[in-house]
């Protein structure tokens, strides 16, 4: 019964760990979107020098 409940908790352990994992991938995903975005919207000054959007 012991070893029954192991496999169950290692189950549901493997199953929450991998939906975490695909939702980091997703949350990556959009982020990356988002930045490359970003680049191609970027506002220009009046010199015409494109500014940055993040400070780094």
């Amino acid at each position: 019964m012991v070893a029954l409940l192991l496999v169950l908790l290692l189950v549901l352990v493997l199953f929450g760990a991998g939906f975490a994992l695909k939702a980091l991938w997703w949350a990556a995903v959009v982020v990356l979107v988002l930045w490359i975005l970003g680049f191609f919207f970027a506002s220009s000054d009046a010199a015409g020098t494109r500014k940055r959007w993040y400070r780094w």
